[in-house]
């Protein structure tokens, strides 16, 4: 029984130490696998401070390609834009051992974890000027890295960024914005590392869409060399523009349809009589009010000059303040024809007039003599002539030589104004839309 109980013993310490061996021998090959992988591509010798090996000197070639995801958030207050992209650089490092092991049958490129990146060389671009630029992030950085047979490793990465736009506004709301991203090398002047646009260029997401705007193609790409005050040298730069064509459809429906129907019912007023005062002065007062509602509600950029729009703006309520300095005018005018009306009476000077209908004076068997132009006499009856009132722009009435009928200023007023009104406005349309379209093309 004794000799069983050590026999077992003995075994179960053997195959407790073969585990142990296993495990630590299975541990240490794990630990030399993954600190050995940055070696496998890599030289004893290798420096990732130093940029590649090119001929002659000559810089470094950095491919530079972006794939735009989303355009959104174009903010006129802030002047700026957010865009989602994917980046890809490209680049030849010649420094590198690659064994073919390394690569899948039938493949010529392997993906490498971004660990093992760290320790290559990478180009440093930055957004010149970029408020906001970020690698996207979920559960990790959206990035990877790509080595391939001939040694040029390929960066990915999923980005986005909040770019700087000057932008104008005096076409407004037809206005067309042009913004630029400028790419460049943070610290490598143009000597060590130059940027260039690959074939791909920049691509747009053929799905996308913006809210108020038309993104204009093609995209113009350039490639510059731009000396940085402030870094003391010239660095390969980069630059795509974007064309950002606002649309008018919005602003046909809301704002310069309802306001060129505000217009039109203000020449409504002409058409009533002096004895509908209150609905008159109603009527131009609502129409003032609604269009500085209309125009202060609009989302209009805040800025110190003068944009298409305003111009609109104010010839809107400019005609519809002189609709209602019209109706002043007027006013007046009918005050001083009854203070003259009842005055003559007073006076006894229209003992001839037989009745006053509707403020026309009809002559009651009057016959009228020659006169010197601008002159009626009336005899009644056999009496005396009597001069009658002098046809000039200060009359409030006059006589009409033709039909003996007088006419009154005001009456004379409205009804030129029926007229004349609309024919401006539609003159301040024809100038503005074509002027309008002619500098916004």
């Amino acid at each position: 029984m004794l000799d069983k109980f050590k026999t077992r013993a003995i075994v179960t310490f053997g195959l407790g130490f073969i585990f142990m061996w296993l495990g630590a021998h299975g541990a240490t090959e794990a630990h030399v696998n993954y600190t050995a992988k940055p070696r496998v591509v890599l030289p004893p010798n290798y420096v990732k401070e130093i940029r590649p090996p090119s001929k002659k000197g000559s810089p470094v070639i950095v491919d530079f390609s972006i794939f735009v995801v989303d355009i959104n958030s174009i903010n006129v207050e802030d002047m700026d834009f957010r865009v989602d992209m994917f980046i890809h650089q490209r680049w030849l490092e010649s420094r590198l051992e690659i064994p073919d092991d390394i690569f899948e049958e039938g493949d010529d490129y392997v993906t490498l974890l971004p660990e093992v990146f760290e320790n290559f060389w990478q180009p440093d671009p930055y957004f010149l000027n970029s408020k906001i630029a970020e690698i996207a992030t979920l559960t990790h950085k959206f990035t990877s890295v790509t080595l391939y047979k001939n040694k040029t490793v390929r960066y990915a990465a999923r980005m986005h960024a909040i770019i700087a736009c000057q932008m104008e506004f005096q076409l407004y709301p037809m206005d067309i914005q042009v913004c630029p991203i400028y790419i460049e090398s943070f610290s490598s002047n143009n000597q060590k590392v130059k940027l260039r646009w690959s074939d791909s260029g920049v691509t747009l997401n053929p799905e996308l869409k913006l809210l108020q705007y038309n993104l204009g193609q093609p995209l113009e790409l350039e490639e510059s060399d731009g000396y940085m005050p402030e870094k003391v040298g010239n660095f390969s730069r980069l630059t795509v523009y974007f064309r950002f064509e606002r649309q008018i459809g919005h602003h046909l429906i809301q704002t310069f349809a309802p306001s060129s129907l505000v217009v039109m019912l203000s020449w409504f007023s002409f058409w009533l009589g002096l004895d509908a005062i209150p609905g008159r002065v109603t009527l131009l007062v609502t129409c003032m009010l609604t269009l500085v509602t209309m125009f202060t509600g609009a989302d209009i950029p805040p800025v110190a000059y003068v944009k298409a729009l305003d111009l609109w703006m104010a010839g809107c309520m400019l005609s519809v303040f002189a609709a209602l300095a019209e109706f002043v005018v007027v006013k007046v005018l009918d005050v001083q024809y009854q203070y003259q009306r009842i005055s003559n009476m007073e006076k006894g000077q229209c003992a001839t007039v037989a009745s006053w209908e509707g403020g026309a004076v009809r002559s009651r068997k009057a016959t009228q003599t020659p006169t010197t132009p601008g002159q009626t006499s009336l005899q009644g009856n056999g009496g005396p002539p009597k001069p009658a009132r002098r046809q000039s722009l200060l009359s409030v009435a006059w006589t009409d030589t033709d039909t003996g009928v007088e006419k009154i200023m005001w009456r004379e007023i409205d009804k030129v104004s029926r007229a004349v009104f609309p024919i401006l406005f539609f003159v301040f349309v024809l100038l503005y839309w074509p002027i309008l379209l002619m500098k916004s093309s």
